[in-house]
């Protein structure tokens, strides 16, 4: 984790200082900011490899910062793990998933749970896994280290989780995926918490449009289990 950086975002002075003093005494770089559309603009301009916020902001909160984050696609790739206090309900930890967060944490916090949920995302979003071969299936060429996607050579502008679903799929071709696995596997949840299938159809049917009518029917729905992508 050491060559990573890591952009943190808290109101809490005293509270910010500390952690980011923590985090870099092991090694990891950080950036950080109190201010939510200041972390928008240190986000765009110095890609930060995982972004920590707090839930609770002065000029927007935590859950429609990550969904800004997710929506904006120079920044749509950038991994989200969000802070807050033990005080926080279901409901919310559901409404940060659907944001696109990538995983939370309950203030107070050790620094080494901290450190292994940023270590599981990084590693989730294929960062220092080494695993940067091209794949080719069907007319599709997948880049996971530029995170680019053609077909037939010409490219096809995905959103992140778009991107992570279709490698998924293609790593995966012709074996069906089941909903929960798809939803752990990509989105990072967990399903004893959240399992909605409806979170995957809208990426499905999506992703179909843009692969187009010959390769968007190659992803076939399997009623009552998942997905598979038909060779």
């Amino acid at each position: 984790m050491e060559n990573f950086k890591i952009l943190v975002i808290d109101d809490e002075r005293g509270f910010l200082n500390a952690l980011c003093r923590n985090i870099e005494a092991h090694g990891v770089k950080t950036v950080y900011t109190e201010s939510a559309s200041e972390a928008l603009i240190i986000a765009g301009e110095s890609k930060p490899d995982l972004i920590l916020t707090d839930a609770e902001l002065q000029d927007m909160d935590g859950f429609a910062l990550c969904r800004v984050i997710k929506e904006n696609p120079g920044t749509g790739n950038i991994p989200v793990i969000i802070m807050s206090g033990k005080d926080i309900e279901e409901g919310d930890i559901v409404k940060g998933y659907e944001k696109g967060a990538d995983d939370y944490i309950i203030k107070p916090f050790s620094i080494k749970v901290l450190l292994a949920k940023i270590n599981a995302v990084i590693k989730r979003y294929g960062k220092d896994s080494g695993k940067n071969t091209v794949l080719r299936k069907m007319g599709i060429e997948l880049d996971p280290e530029s995170r680019t996607v053609r077909l037939n050579k010409k490219v096809v502008a995905l959103t992140r989780k778009e991107f992570d679903l279709l490698n998924l799929l293609l790593t995966r071709s012709g074996k069906v995926l089941a909903v929960n696995y798809i939803l752990e596997t990509v989105w990072g949840y967990d399903p004893a918490l959240y399992n909605d299938p409806h979170t995957i159809e809208v990426h499905i049917s999506s992703l179909r449009k843009k692969l187009g009518a010959n390769t968007g029917k190659r992803i076939k729905s399997v009623i009552g289990v998942g997905y598979k992508l038909e060779i």
